[in-house]
């Protein structure tokens, strides 16, 4: 089979004409939904009683003042925010894969990018996609990922490339790979693979519902759907645990939430001591913070997510966002058929717990 070997540098592929007007598309993530807490605005069909009940915890309330500031703090670095040419991971003329930062919001990335292309055109111009009339690229976000997550981004450039990528995303075509830094009691198992149902509810807040509620209607008038990760465990207080990355020969036990109290392993939080725990998730499908979601329901929340209460203080550090990293996307070329894996490189938090023996 061919594929794509990423070179140790960007690779960029380029052209004698220099581009100078882009167009910015924003592809919507979600369909939103307006929720409603009267009871008279409800369907007559539909009580509060008969809606799912969500078996996560609810939001804690200090969330919302880190929340905040945090989001203060990410509109503010994101306004001032330029795409280096050390970020740019990979390029053609059709696409480009970047690593965003933590703390900065994906459409930031997105505008930021004419202007690195222009800085580039004077010395290396880069070829426009070939099926653009217009001889400059038409940017979209082909995925996004939260504003502290970092890692792993896909911006295309015109309308059909953009077009192909989204359904591959939504086909379930595109294999992700996370990296999380979690707090919790060490867990007995290697592999895992958690299967759930996933929604909002009644105040807006994203939650884990049972799988048999699939298909339910919930207050804001959206439904149960399902969700499903593999987790496997690469260190333990910095000592590894596991090696490779690949959950395909074994993937260990399965949890399909039915009810309240599920068990995983000895992860019962309590009095046990507290570890920290380097995981690689494989998400199966593409639920709003799903694996932040799942980290939390099996007692490993990650780093830094006090909104799925994850520690805000660790180690004598207070963390400035958590700790997920969108390591890698591999997916079939849009536009040339090959297969291709693109890398992010680790932030620091992640390689200080993954030693080299």
């Amino acid at each position: 089979m061919n594929s794509i070997s990423l070179p140790a540098k960007p690779f960029i592929l380029v052209s004698r004409k220099p581009l100078f007007s882009f167009s910015l598309h924003l592809i919507p993530a979600i369909k939103m939904s307006t929720f409603t807490n009267n009871p008279s605005e409800l369907s007559p069909s539909i009580s509060l009683q008969n809606y799912p009940k969500p078996l996560s915890p609810p939001l804690p309330a200090i969330s919302k003042e880190i929340e905040l500031a945090r989001a203060m703090s990410a509109s503010s670095r994101s306004s001032l925010f330029s795409l280096s040419a050390s970020e740019v991971l990979f390029e053609d003329q059709w696409l480009m894969a970047v690593n965003k930062p933590q703390g900065i919001y994906c459409e930031a990335v997105l505008t930021s990018v004419p202007a690195l292309l222009l800085s580039r055109s004077k010395t290396a111009p880069v070829v426009p996609a070939i099926d653009n009339t217009k001889g400059s690229p038409e940017l979209h976000l082909a995925n996004r990922l939260d504003r502290d997550t970092s890692g792993v981004m896909i911006i295309t450039k015109s309308h059909k490339v953009a077009a192909k990528l989204v359904k591959a995303f939504t086909d379930h075509k595109v294999r992700k790979t996370y990296i999380a830094s979690c707090v919790g009691p060490s867990p007995d198992w290697k592999r895992i693979t958690v299967k759930s149902g996933h929604g909002r509810s009644k105040f807006g807040a994203w939650r884990v519902y049972a799988v048999s509620d699939a298909g339910r209607i919930l207050p804001g008038g959206s439904s149960v759907r399902d969700m499903e990760t593999s987790f496997e465990v690469l260190s333990v207080n910095g000592k590894r645990r596991s090696l490779g990355e690949s959950l395909e020969e074994e993937c260990g036990e399965t949890i399909v939430v039915k009810e309240k109290s599920v068990k995983c392993g000895n992860n019962d939080g309590g009095g046990e001591m507290q570890d920290e725990v380097l995981i690689r998730a494989f998400p199966r499908s593409g639920r709003t913070h799903q694996i932040r979601l799942h980290c939390q329901f099996i007692g490993l929340s990650i780093k830094g997510d006090v909104k799925y209460e994850g520690v805000r203080e660790w180690d004598g550090k207070v963390c400035s966002g958590h700790e997920l990293h969108a390591e890698s996307l591999s997916f079939e070329h849009p536009m040339t058929g090959l297969p291709m894996k693109v890398h992010a490189p680790l932030p620091s938090w992640a390689t200080h717990l993954l030693p080299e023996s």
